[in-house]
């Protein structure tokens, strides 16, 4: 949450009732921003486990795979900077309503 509260995106509150809250805009901040914000992690737990390998079978396959873990990394970047805040919030209130009326029925 650190990494989120230097980026302006939460703050905490202080005694009993305190916690984190959202500081910024939900419509203004998309997943890409909160990836960025927090230092970028890699995106997928397949890949390199050496980036320069002895082996050279593994060097054969981390070249054809690299193009694409390349093309798949910019593909889902683009799909974050496109998905705000806001709209994961409208539909999770769609589908905690949708949720309660089920239950209730």
């Amino acid at each position: 949450m650190g990494l989120l509260r230097e980026a302006g995106l939460v703050a905490a509150g202080r005694g009993h009732a305190g916690g984190w809250i959202i500081k910024a805009d939900l419509a203004s901040v998309t997943l890409r921003d909160l990836h960025e914000a927090l230092g970028e992690p890699a995106l997928f737990a397949v890949g390199h486990r050496s980036e320069n390998p002895a082996c050279l079978v593994e060097q054969v396959v981390n070249a054809a795979l690299d193009d694409a873990f390349d093309e798949a990394e910019a593909l889902l970047m683009e799909r974050f900077a496109s998905v705000s805040l806001a709209q994961l919030a409208k539909e999770f209130a769609r589908r905690h309503k949708a949720c309660k009326r089920s239950a209730v029925a």
